[in-house]
């Protein structure tokens, strides 16, 4: 260990005169300099020949941040409250903290970039304990390299290295901490396996998140208490049992939280959107609802769940499964002949699904498919797949008069082998079945919005702001180099210029890249107590109603609908709501992050594994991103890599407006959206990370 970090470890303990650190620590005349520089540092503070760490109470002028990026020499800081912008820490600034923590930031005067934010930490405020990585031997000793900063080596003490191995994906914590990094004690905590296979990748990034499959004892308790719903439950709900209502699901799916029930009437249709009941289960502030709460919502990825709720609510009582009575929340629609919705309303029910409906299953029967055994198990709502295909179209074409914003984007299916590895991507294709579902719960979700604001209800709104002029401005530049005109007449455009813009590069090879230069446009999709409006669905009402089961919000809606269906009186619903609502969007839109996070890590580490099966092969790809360091390809199976500059590049690279990448000396340009054709030299599962190199 350091002179350095020894010096910090003892004042650490408690504040010391300079002779007992002496005393303790040996060599006079460098323990003597190193104290001076770092109280001439701000690091230690010195009151009647007694040397102390800078902390919150005795170092006034210091904010308190969050360490979120750490790189080779450098790190980024987010201040916990008050100011939206990062603040930059040189390396020598550091102090050893880790990714995670709370650190006391001192900013500096002049930060070298004017208008930026620039400081070093004084000291860490709470530190995080635990980190993931994989593990590696070097000189006979064993080190971890952290996911988030898989550069830096702690090391991992002999009598705690829990039997782990180099190439295992481990769990750590943290022992000792030194002032710099090479001091910094870590112990084994749980071993995952080897971090060349993505399950075991992908368990250790679960473990770190902290979104764990258990629950506990209490949730699973309180869960159990319930039993099948009878007569008593009956009550004051609105029967439904005698109706065909059916859900309509993927084909392993368990959670089923939605169903459906459609008819023709003389004025138009009469649409049933069902959605379980997960209110009655789950009861504001009890250990059910406090758990849903932190979890936010169900965590999807490759061929595995992490539920917001137990199995027992999530797959059974609150799941609307076939032929077994249960509880909804029902939004009945009449809608006129061209779909517009003419009248609404929302009532507790109990409901009888005819059938678990399957999407390739209903698709093949409304492509007009003979298959008898499939007529069979359809018999019971064979008149309503016409007739909600039909509602179906209308309302497309409504919503596509308004301008609605169709992205496409490829959604990877992973194809496993009996030991859990990728063997194969498919795309997962959306037919007709899939958007008769997302155009009727659309619907619903509208509705439930639209009672909230015309009531002045307090909700929980799913919101999307117009985009920012900055964005567009990069758009227009993306635009430009596909030799695609904008033709936007204002600085932002309306939502029927870019739903134009979208169809008019449907064909054209730049048709992904401009795809994905309109989503980095929009804003990004939140949780609001204000009705602010759903820019790119163009809606003025829109919240989540209709999955309960896996979302937190869609809960919260069902929770004051519910009390409100039940005439609680205004003031006692602002009352119970007004001050939750806001902490409710707020946790949600931060777990909503978090959980995206999880779910494109792991879908990395799943693609890195299947492209390793191809290593040394040649693919067309198509730039799907340029940087500094190279450009992003992306490959038919889904797969992104990056070709570093280094292997295109003679001289030193021009990055030009993040549009393309220049060799001054070669004349070469590589831009966004252009085909190339690469070869796959490497993938890193543990870091979900694929390279490439350029075949001429």
């Amino acid at each position: 260990m350091s002179i350095r970090s020894k010096v910090w470890r003892e004042l650490s303990k408690r504040p010391q005169r300079m002779k007992e650190l002496k005393a303790k620590l040996g060599n006079d005349r460098k323990v003597q300099k190193i104290v001076e520089e770092m109280v001439a540092r701000g690091r230690i503070r010195k009151r009647d020949g007694i040397y102390y760490l800078a902390d919150k109470e005795r170092d006034e002028g210091g904010i308190a941040c969050r360490l979120v990026k750490l790189g080779p020499s450098f790190g980024f800081a987010q201040p916990l409250k008050g100011e939206s912008r990062d603040v930059f820490i040189p390396g020598r600034g550091l102090a050893g903290a880790m990714p995670g923590d709370e650190v006391l930031v001192k900013l500096f005067d002049k930060p070298r970039v004017p208008g930026t934010l620039e400081g070093e930490i004084r000291s860490v405020l709470k530190p995080r304990q635990r980190f993931v990585g994989t593990v590696e031997e070097h000189a006979g000793r064993l080190f971890l390299a952290p996911d988030e900063c898989s550069f830096l080596l702690i090391a991992i003490n002999k009598s705690a290295a829990g039997g782990a191995r180099p190439g295992d994906k481990a769990a750590i914590e943290l022992l000792e901490r030194g002032f710099d990094y090479g001091d910094h004690r870590a112990g084994v905590t749980m071993r995952f396996g080897s971090a060349d296979e993505a399950r075991h990748s992908v368990q250790a990034l679960v473990y770190a998140s902290g979104m764990g499959r258990l629950f506990s004892d209490k949730v699973k308790e309180e869960a159990r208490r319930f039993g099948e719903p009878g007569p008593a439950e009956f009550e004051n709900r609105l029967d439904l049992r005698q109706s065909p209502i059916f859900t309509l699901d993927g084909a392993d799916t368990k959670d089923m939280d939605d169903a459906i029930s459609v008819e023709r009437t003389e004025k138009g249709y009469k649409l049933g959107v069902h959605i379980a009941d997960v209110s009655f289960y789950v009861a504001a502030g009890g250990e059910l609802d406090k758990e849903a709460f932190t979890r936010g919502a169900s965590v999807y990825y490759a061929d595995s769940v992490i539920p917001m709720l137990p199995k027992y609510l999530a797959n059974d009582l609150c799941s609307l499964n076939p032929e077994v009575d249960r509880l909804a929340f029902s939004c009945l629609m009449e809608l006129d002949e061209n779909g517009a919705v003419t009248d609404f309303r929302f009532c507790k029910s109990v409901i009888c699904s005819r059938v678990k409906g399957v999407y390739s299953e209903v698709n093949r029967l409304l492509a007009g498919e003979k298959d008898l055994e499939l007529e069979e198990k359809y018999r019971e709502v064979a008149s309503q797949l016409p007739i909600a295909r039909q509602l179906y179209e209308k309302l497309l074409a409504r919503r596509r008069g308004r301008g609605y914003i169709e992205l496409e984007s490829d959604e990877a299916g992973f194809v496993m082998d009996e030991r859990g590895r990728c063997v194969d991507i498919v795309k997962r294709e959306r037919g007709v079945a899939e958007r008769v579902i997302e155009e009727f719960m659309l619907l619903a979700n509208e509705c439930a919005a639209k009672l909230a604001r015309t009531r002045q209800l307090p909700l929980v709104y799913r919101v999307h702001e117009p985009p920012e002029a900055e964005r567009i401005e990069r758009l227009q530049l993306l635009l430009n180099s596909c030799g695609v005109p904008a033709g936007f007449e204002n600085t932002i455009p309306t939502q029927k210029e870019l739903s134009a813009l979208l169809e008019k590069v449907q064909e054209l090879p730049c048709c992904g890249v401009v795809n994905q230069g309109v989503l980095r446009s929009m804003s990004k999709a939140r949780y609001e107590e204000k009705p602010l409006g759903h820019f790119g669905l163009a809606l003025e009402d829109y919240a989540h109603f209709t999955s309960p089961i896996r979302r937190y919000p869609d809960l919260v809606v069902h929770r004051i609908l519910n009390d409100w269906c039940a005439e609680m009186p205004a003031e006692e619903l602002h009352r119970r709501y007004d001050d939750f609502v806001q902490e409710a969007s707020a946790q949600s839109s931060s777990r909503e992050v978090a959980i995206l996070q999880l779910e494109r890590a792991a879908e990395g580490c799943y693609k890195a594994e299947y492209i390793r099966r191809h290593l040394g092969e040649e693919f067309d790809g198509v730039i799907s991103g340029v940087a500094k360091q190279g450009v992003y390809v992306a490959l038919p199976c889904l797969v992104e890599g990056l070709v570093r500059t280094e292997a295109l590049c003679k001289g030193e690279p021009e990055l030009v407006e993040g549009l393309s990448l220049r060799d001054p000396l070669t004349g070469k340009r590589w831009q966004l959206g252009q085909p190339i054709r690469i070869r796959v030299d490497g993938a890193d599962v543990a870091q979900g990370r694929v390279d490439f190199s350029p075949v001429e």
